[in-house]
Order: structure tokens, then sequence, then C-alpha cells
């Protein structure tokens, strides 16, 4: 008897691996693949449906209609067809009394763009009703080729969504995972940088707002690859369990978000105590107030790695992380009824304030 081997399953997931960088690096990414099978079934499907010779429209729709995720193509499939109807519409109505020509190819483009644009329609769809219109007005003169080309755009369409949904769908999770990761190392130096700022260690632009921004900047775009993989799972019945996981990872991304919040609080309360003259004077215990900032930025980026993968060891540097940060904090607390200063007062208080609710969130 003749023996079969098999490949161990672990083989088989790296050989994949390196197949998929390896198509990645010469251009063929899945999306392109998904695009070209899209077109041609469109094709196959419009001729033998339809009995037409060239179906254009079918393959071109599935093109334009492939996109990143689902939702993304059931939007642009209704544009596409939004766009197709009303152009039908318009270009039969101008066809029937007008022949091919440069006056009435000016009016159905000028009639059928003019009157999206003032339905504040999509410009999507603004543009393909002067494309369809311009066609079925060149090419529409037999009978059933308006609705033919309806049917075509709605076959292409169709198929486009369901390859798009059905094959290698679109799992953004990592990508979101990812983004926590970098944006708590972001919001972790970004606080660091701020306790060197108040021990004059480095030098300072506008008390520290540019490197604030960024970080800001890094929060908008985190929630942009959150919102981006929320499209991903939507109307994707194979990907419906990683919702409970992208629920949690949304939520950290809030957490993520408070602590940016506390984080520019911190800087504005520096600003202003800097601006007071004899805050040192006031608080000479300066170096415990920014060891207690340093010490806090070091929690933030392992709860950002407890929220992409958590692990019992992160857990347990956490929880020490915290000791030792509300330890120092209490410190910072006690000092304060040395402070006369009524200004220099609420400043450090709402400093210990907003360091308190960033332990808060990654205590969450």
């Amino acid at each position: 008897m003749k023996k079969f081997y098999f490949l161990p399953p672990s083989l088989i997931f790296f050989l994949m691996l390196k197949g998929a960088e390896f198509l990645a690096k010469v251009g063929l990414t899945s999306q392109i693949i998904k695009t070209a099978l899209a077109a041609a079934i469109s094709w196959f499907l419009a001729t033998s449906l339809l009995q037409d010779e060239y179906p254009f429209f079918a393959p071109l729709a599935a093109v334009l209609t492939v996109q990143v995720t689902v939702v993304d193509s059931l939007e642009k499939a209704s544009h596409r067809l939004i766009g197709i109807i009303l152009g039908v519409v318009l270009s039969m109505l101008i066809g029937h009394w007008f022949n091919i020509s440069a006056y009435s190819i000016f009016f159905v483009i000028l009639i059928g763009m003019a009157l999206t644009n003032a339905l504040r329609m999509n410009p999507q769809i603004v543009s393909q009703v002067g494309v369809s219109s311009l066609l079925v007005l060149a090419f529409g003169h037999s009978h059933g080729y308006a609705t033919g080309r309806i049917i075509e755009t709605m076959v292409g369409s169709v198929v486009a969504i369901a390859i798009n949904a059905l094959i290698v769908p679109r799992n953004a999770i990592p990508d979101v995972e990812q983004a926590i990761v970098q944006l708590s190392q972001k919001a972790a130096t970004t606080l660091h940088y701020l306790s060197l700022m108040l021990k004059d260690e480095v030098k300072t632009a506008q008390h520290g707002k540019p490197i604030v921004d960024e970080l800001v900047a890094q929060t908008e775009k985190s929630i942009q690859v959150l919102r981006l993989a929320e499209q991903s799972l939507k109307y994707n019945p194979f990907l419906v369990h990683k919702r409970t996981r992208l629920g949690r990872l949304s939520i950290g991304i809030r957490h993520m978000e408070h602590i940016t919040v506390q984080i520019r609080g911190i800087r504005r309360g520096l600003a202003d105590l800097r601006s007071a003259g004899s805050f040192k004077a006031e608080y000479p215990q300066i170096e415990g107030l920014a060891s207690a900032i340093a010490a806090t930025s070091v929690c933030i980026p392992v709860f950002g790695q407890i929220l992409a993968e958590p692990s019992v060891s992160q857990m347990t540097e956490l929880q020490n992380n915290m000791k030792q940060a509300r330890k120092m904090q209490t410190a910072c607390l006690a000092d304060l009824k040395e402070v006369t200063s009524l200004t220099v007062l609420r400043d450090m208080g709402s400093i210990l304030t907003d360091l308190s609710r960033i332990l808060a969130e990654v205590e969450r």
C-alpha cells in the first residue's frame, strides 16, 4: 500500500503566509484578486442571463464596487445603481427628442449632473449620472438596451458584494490591537516628556503643546482604525465571532482617549504652574512631582499591552507599577499642606487629580 505523507498544519500555515507575502510584494493583494474575480464572474453571469455579447456594465460595476469593507461595497453599489437609473431615465427622455450630437451630449450631462447636484446627492452619484446618461444616449437606440444596462449593473454589484464578504473577509482587529499599543506607548512617552519638562531637563516649545498635539492626532488615528474595523465586521457573516473582541477593544480605546484628555490637562496645569515664577519656592519637592508623573507614565504602555494581548505577568506588572505610582502621588498630595499660594495649590491639585484619573482608567 502507498503511504501518504501529510504536512503538519504549522508548516502549511507558514507556507501560506510566505506565499501571501510574496504575492503582496509583486502587487497581487487580496483586494486586487477579488476585484479581478468579481469582474470575470460578472461578465460570465451577464452574458448567460442577458444573452448580451458585450455586457460591459457588469464587470465595470464589479470593479468599482469591490472596496475594503462590505459596508463600503454596499455604499458604492447603491451610489452606482442610483446613478445608472437616473442617467438611463434622463438619456431616454432626451434621446426621444434628439439624436446623438454634441448638443444632446451637452444637455444630457448638464441637466443630469445639475439636477443630482441640486438634490444634494453624493458626488459619486452625480458623476455616475453623467457617465451612464452619455453611454445610454450614444448606444441605447436598440430595444431593451437601457433595461439591460441596469440589470448588468445590478449583477456586477451583487457579485462584488458577495465576493467581498465571502472570500478572505478583511479582519481589521489586529490593526486595532496595534493601534492601541502604539497609542499607549505614545501616551507614556508624552507624559514622561512632561516630567522632564517640569525638571527643566528638556527644552520646551509652548510648554510642551506640540508633543501633546501629536498625541491627540495619534488618538484620532486610533479611533479611525476602530471605525474601519467596525465596518469590516458589519454585514459580514464570517466574522460575527470577532464582534465581542472588537467591543472590548473599543472600550480600551475609549479608556486611552480619556487618558489622552488627562495628559492634556496635566500639560495645561504644568504650563500654569511654570508661569508662576515662585512655584518652586512654594513647592520645593518638585522632584517628587516629576517622579510621580514618570511613575504614572510607566503604567500606560503595560495597560496597552494588556488590552491587545492580556497575560498574567503583565497584569502583575501593572498592579506593581500602579502601587508605586499611587504611593508617589500620595506623597505629593501630603506635601501640599506646606503650600501657601492658592494659585500654586490650585495647579498642583489639578495635576495630581489628572494623574489619579489616569490610574483609575488603567485600573478598569
